[in-house]
């Protein structure tokens, strides 16, 4: 199932993640032993300074991250227009560059064999590849 289009369902538990679930989630994303990390990012026409919990699998040389919404979500344009961001993930916080579009037979080379699987069934087929900045 492709996710670049919207469908109504996913178009509602996006907008309560983003206005209910997200703000909660902050306060944990980030932290050692948490599943969810934090993107910090810069608005791309409010100059803005933004934080948004995502799931980023770490992989050689960078992230993975799904992109359950697809790849028209705001803080993703944010990320691709400035060409950079921040993640914290496990407690440690990463500068990254680079971002990038892939789906999911580029991405599943790079993930562990259960995380891809997951992945699968909820039908996440893009995600984003940051690269750790040097």
């Amino acid at each position: 199932m492709s996710n670049d289009t919207m469908t109504p369902f996913r178009n509602v538990v996006r907008t309560f993640n983003k206005h209910v679930l997200n703000p909660v989630m902050l306060r944990l994303a980030g932290r050692k032993h948490w599943y969810a990390s934090v993107i910090r990012h810069t608005g791309r026409n409010s100059g803005k300074k933004y934080a948004t919990p995502v799931v980023a699998e770490k992989v050689a040389g960078g992230f993975l991250i799904p992109l359950p919404y697809g790849p028209g979500v705001d803080w993703l344009r944010n990320v691709l227009a400035a060409g950079k961001a921040t993640i914290t993930s496990g407690g440690e916080t990463h500068e990254v560059t680079a971002p990038e579009i892939v789906d999911l037979p580029a991405a599943a080379l790079q993930l562990p064999a259960r995380r891809r699987r997951a992945f699968e069934r909820f039908g996440v087929d893009k995600f984003v590849k940051v690269t750790l900045a040097q």
